[in-house]
């Protein structure tokens, strides 16, 4: 009897596992909540998914893909989706998490004022056509997605007023050092900047305010520059998608997904690879992915052949946790009355006083809009160091209909 293997996320490291189990003889079920497969990296525009990804969906005697739907939540041995034919229960042998991450938003005067957009959010929405030809575009918080969006903006036709990174000149200089050992990233580096080499830059600054008549015409920045713009996009880093991980009882350290060299985790048949383990980017993605695909259809030699790439890629991603560490000033940016849930119109002195998440879902209905907490629980918990007690189903929102699973 086949193996049912299932990955949740079609992403590059749900791709990359997809691809190293459809090397056995496993029965392999790919699951994504996007009409396309690759993720916000390889999701439209010019960076699509390398050809032996593409392929995939070429095998459809070794490979099953379900686009289009959602995981509301698991068991020991079932997924329970959503999908655009009704809800479903699905069983496996062994799952793959690689259903990625978001993005962070920090509260701060202004930031939900229209045109006011995750670096992540405004990415998607030009790769999507948005017009952004011609328009002024601040893009602020940390990390290197803000030189590669500000890149691909400015190749869009986009005036990119500004460059603001929260982190030290001292801290960026040894994170570029620490790339000498990543070749391909050094020529990714060199590109995007390279581009952007009459772009002011402004290190050691952050965005203090969003201001505007209807929708962002200008933004305050803590070296008291002011930039007017059409648009500011905004990213403070990634939040690892662990809620499905944590239902299932997988182990967290840090806010990520905890596994061994073969990419399992602390539940025996359940694997994890990508953003969800650590924050590492691309290359990360697809080399854990690959190792969570041969490990989890029992290729333990073919998975120990990338140990040497695995932890070169995990280095990385402890240099861009440690280099682009958030300051401490960041948590000062919210006023009493800013709003930090959107959904529920929850100001920031209403949580002030609040001892935990648990109590501020309680008391102000924090989290409990139609994000059901996507976008403040990661502000809440940078601000006051909160954490889910637990995580329950559905988790996603859901219609009642696809609540109805007991006939399926």
């Amino acid at each position: 009897m086949s193996l049912n293997l299932v990955i949740v996320g079609a992403g590059p490291a749900g791709l990359a596992a997809a691809w190293s189990a459809s090397q056995s003889k496993a029965n392999v079920i790919l699951i994504d909540q996007y009409d396309q497969a690759g993720g916000q990296i390889w999701r439209g525009g010019a960076n699509a998914a390398p050809k032996r990804y593409q392929h995939l969906f070429a095998q459809q005697t070794k490979l099953r893909y379900l686009n289009k739907s959602h995981v509301l939540g698991a068991n020991d041995d079932h997924l329970f989706l959503a999908t655009p034919n009704g809800p479903q229960q699905l069983a496996f042998d062994r799952l793959i998490l690689a259903n990625g991450a978001r993005e962070l938003f920090l509260p701060f005067p202004g930031w939900t004022l229209p045109k006011v957009l995750g670096v992540g959010g405004l990415q998607a929405l030009v790769k999507g056509d948005l017009q952004i030809a011609g328009k002024n575009v601040v893009v602020a918080g940390s990390g290197p997605l803000l030189v590669a969006v500000a890149s691909q903006l400015k190749q869009r036709g986009a005036i990119v007023k500004a460059l603001v990174e929260q982190a030290p000149l001292g801290q960026l200089l040894g994170f570029g050092r620490s790339l000498a050992g990543y070749p391909s990233k050094i020529m990714q580096a060199a590109q995007s900047l390279a581009s952007l080499r009459n772009t002011p830059f402004y290190p050691n600054t952050w965005v203090v305010a969003a201001e505007g008549n209807g929708a962002v015409q200008q933004v305050r920045l803590s070296n008291h520059h002011s930039i007017e713009c059409d648009y500011l996009a905004c990213g403070w880093g990634l939040i690892a998608n662990t809620e499905l991980a944590q239902q299932l009882g997988c182990t967290l350290k840090h806010g990520s997904v905890l596994v061994d060299r073969s990419q399992q985790t602390s539940v025996n048949h359940i694997y994890a690879a990508g953003e969800l383990t650590g924050i590492g980017g691309e290359d990360k993605a697809i080399i854990e992915g690959q190792i969570a695909g041969f490990a989890a259809t029992g290729n333990y030699h073919a998975a120990s052949q990338l140990a040497h790439k695995q932890a070169q890629a995990r280095q990385f991603s402890q240099q861009l946790a440690t280099r682009f560490a958030l300051r401490p000033e960041l948590k000062q940016l919210a006023q009493a009355n800013t709003l930090v849930c959107r959904c529920e119109d929850v100001p920031f002195e209403q949580l002030q006083t609040q001892p935990s998440w648990r109590n501020a879902k309680l008391q102000t209905r924090c989290g409990m809009g139609m994000c059901q907490g996507r976008v403040c629980s990661g502000a809440t918990q940078y601000l006051f160091g909160w954490g889910q007690d637990s995580v329950r189903f559905p988790i996603h929102p859901v219609s009642v209909a696809d609540l109805l699973m007991e006939s399926i």
